[in-house]
């Protein structure tokens, strides 16, 4: 990937996944994105509730054995309690997918979200 790489997410995703978040507070909340990729953009399309998710403080995750083949999973989005929207060494090492987004506490606004390849290479992030 390189630097003009950018994520393109629907504001209604953004939306489901601020308030997700807002309700499980201070415990971190995860999705899974589906789209494609078309030239240098991932255009997201779906959020996909993952099988068994877990949440807890400092953490989320799920079942990836219990994940049927499915190649339209271009990443993840996932909160961070914190507020940090960077991401941790966990979240570049158990990545699935090309791309990480991140939401920030308090979980409104594009200013408290970024998106990342698997690398943690910032990428430019549009909301339509």
């Amino acid at each position: 990937m390189s630097l003009k790489d950018e994520v393109t997410v629907p504001k209604e995703i953004f939306e489901m996944v601020f308030e997700s978040a807002r309700r499980v507070h201070p415990k971190e909340t995860i999705f899974l994105l589906r789209g494609k990729k078309k030239g240098n953009s991932w255009n997201v399309t779906e959020l996909i509730i993952p099988p068994a998710a877990t949440r807890g403080r400092g953490f989320s995750g799920f079942s990836m054995h219990m994940l049927p083949m499915d190649f339209s999973i271009v990443g993840s989005i996932h909160s961070h309690p914190s507020g940090n929207i960077s991401p941790s060494v966990e979240d570049l090492n158990r990545s699935l997918g090309r791309i990480i987004v991140i939401v920030g506490f308090p979980y409104h606004g594009i200013e408290n979200v970024a998106a990342y390849n698997r690398d943690g290479k910032k990428l430019s992030l549009q909301v339509v």
